[in-house]
């Protein structure tokens, strides 16, 4: 018993940090790293760059406000903020086949090291929200 509480308090630590990241991101999405976010929008999406880097910061504070505060709709809010990574992901992937340097990430080994980093958030977000028992109670129904 100690160690399912023990467990649900780091999920809820680990919840809690990647809501204040996303918050933090989408600051930078409108302010200090604006630029440096429409560097990742891939050329090949017919919307204006700063459009759309406003647009996913509106749904990054949204979804870091979510992960924080929403917590009976966490593993729904776990599972959109999953979404939400894959199809950023592309913006990385942009960013390493097109060498463009931002967010410090200066060399084509350390753009290439990041897109490791994305299936960490994703199964970050999957498991501190439950959403992986959410899920498989949804599929036993």
């Amino acid at each position: 018993m100690a160690t399912t509480k023990k467990l649900k308090s780091i999920k809820d630590t680990l919840r809690i940090v990647l809501g204040v990241f996303m918050i933090i991101a989408a600051i930078g999405h409108f302010t200090f790293g604006r630029e440096a976010f429409q560097a990742q929008v891939p050329n090949w999406i017919p919307l204006d760059k700063d459009l759309i880097v406003i647009l996913s910061g509106v749904v990054e504070i949204l979804l870091g406000i979510s992960m924080i505060f929403l917590t009976q709709y966490k593993a729904k809010v776990g599972i959109v903020l999953a979404i939400f990574y894959v199809l950023v992901f592309p913006g990385n992937i942009a960013q390493y086949i097109n060498g463009t340097s931002a967010f410090g990430l200066e060399t084509d080994t350390l753009r290439f090291i990041r897109l490791f980093f994305q299936p960490v958030l994703i199964l970050w977000a999957l498991w501190s929200t439950d959403a992986f028992s959410y899920l498989k109670e949804k599929k036993e129904e």
